[in-house]
């Protein structure tokens, strides 16, 4: 899972700490393990971004429904005149690949390290313990520096680059197979807003189900309501999905 703060400055990485807090408590409602493998925090206690490994059963199955734009609409912290601003943040949902399914060629790769920087006590700046690999024929990059042994590092950006290159495979596949749903399984495109928090109307809605529900504060625990909600979302996807079958079957009885 990768969160990036979206448009609306501070507001916006508080919103995204925010967003990123709530996924971790819902691992935890899951039994899922929780890895944080990247984490760049803000000035004033916000997060421009951040990566994590969420493992556990059926982790992506969930999960999957959580990407896109979220919005969110409240007065911030920082607003002398009390006027309701509009912020967003974007979630991505990688499937992690088996070993077997991406294979990276280490003549492929550009392995670089550095010194960690930021907030991480006194170890930082002290070894070249950051590494960023770069995965030449595509360009793609991957980085982590939240451990304090290089080779740990290592591993975790390998791992990020291998769900990287297994999503833009997947995103090449899917676009192949022309079929158009109003939930994309396995990739959701960040261009729409999939949900707004609306804070001054305690309501938050799903757009792609047209499905409010009302308390924030109960929904952003990350435990039942979200669980609710994501649940929806899978039956609703899966009648997508059979709708699909029952056209597609039409057309070549028709043909």
């Amino acid at each position: 899972m990768e969160v990036t703060a979206g448009v609306g400055g501070q507001e916006a990485m508080l919103f995204t700490s925010e967003i990123f807090d709530m996924y971790q408590r819902y691992a935890a409602y899951k039994n899922w393990k929780f890895e944080i493998l990247e984490y760049f925090p803000s000035e004033i206690g916000g997060l421009r971004h951040a990566v994590a490994s969420i493992a556990g059963l059926e982790a992506y199955k969930y999960m999957k429904f959580e990407g896109g734009v979220h919005r969110v609409q409240r007065v911030p912290k920082t607003e002398k005149q009390g006027r309701i601003h509009t912020s967003t943040m974007t979630v991505a949902i990688l499937p992690q690949p088996t070993e077997m399914s991406v294979q990276i060629n280490p003549k492929d790769l550009r392995i670089e390290t550095k010194r960690a920087t930021g907030a991480g006590g006194q170890h930082v700046n002290t070894t070249d313990s950051a590494v960023r690999i770069v995965h030449i024929p595509t360009g793609i990059v991957s980085e982590c520096q939240q451990e304090r042994s290089q080779i740990r590092n290592k591993e975790k950006a390998m791992k990020m680059l291998s769900a990287k290159l297994y999503n833009a495979k997947l995103e090449e596949e899917t676009k192949k197979r022309t079929s158009v749903r109003k939930i994309q399984i396995g990739t959701k495109g960040r261009s729409e807003k999939i949900r707004t928090y609306n804070f001054p109307q305690d309501r938050i809605t799903d757009h792609r189900i047209s499905r409010s529900v009302h308390h924030i504060e109960s929904f952003m625990l990350g435990e039942e309501m979200l669980d609710e909600m994501i649940q929806t979302l899978r039956e609703y996807a899966d009648y997508e999905s059979l709708m699909e079958i029952i056209s597609e079957n039409e057309k070549k009885n028709l043909s």
